[in-house]
């Protein structure tokens, strides 16, 4: 992995577990000298991990729209930031420049980031590993929802589990490394259920 694509809150969060994994993980990603990708703003965790990794001599390439650069909300410290026009271009950009997704505790856009590229991994539009950064559980009442998805037949069973998830930076840093990706073509399992 040359860049990892990080997927976060623009807030902080209520604990301080949150920013204190963003700070690790920025640091980790810089000492095995992998490249930062992420949506481009200087506050809440999106501002600690760029930080942290810019603290550390790693270099951090910025993906935002206009419109947030106008609110000020955009990071001016960065080895590179990319002003585009609009989410689609920004999400674009940042899944063309990364080798693997995180998602770390966020909102509802960093859901919809995680959603979107798991998609892309489920249909075949790309092979990247993809992973949950489950910082003090966060996470759990999502992954309880994706095993009531294969329990009713949305999604398969080894779909979900190309999902890597992790509690700790090094941890979930490692599974991506190792992550083989296994297609699953949902559509040829159901017309051969028929």
């Amino acid at each position: 992995m040359r860049s990892v694509c990080v997927y976060c809150g623009a807030s902080a969060g209520v604990r301080p577990a949150y920013a204190q994994a963003a700070a690790m993980l920025g640091r980790r990603l810089a000492e095995r000298n992998i490249r930062l990708v992420y949506g481009g703003g200087k506050v809440g965790l999106m501002g600690v991990v760029a930080d942290a990794v810019l603290a550390h001599g790693g270099q951090v390439i910025g993906v935002i729209p206009e419109a947030l650069l106008k609110k000020e909300v955009g990071h001016h410290g960065l080895t590179e930031l990319h002003v585009v026009a609009n989410m689609h271009q920004r999400k674009q950009m940042m899944a063309d420049q990364s080798d693997a997704f995180i998602a770390m505790p966020g909102g509802i856009g960093t859901c919809e980031e995680l959603f979107e590229v798991f998609t892309w991994l489920q249909i075949g539009y790309h092979a990247k590993p993809i992973g949950l950064l489950n910082v003090e559980h966060y996470y759990d009442p999502l992954l309880g929802f994706l095993q009531h998805m294969v329990g009713e037949n949305f999604l398969q069973r080894a779909q979900l589990e190309q999902l890597q998830i992790a509690a700790e930076p090094v941890a979930l840093l490692d599974c991506l490394a190792h992550f083989k990706p296994t297609h699953v073509d949902r559509w040829t399992q159901q017309r051969d259920q028929v």
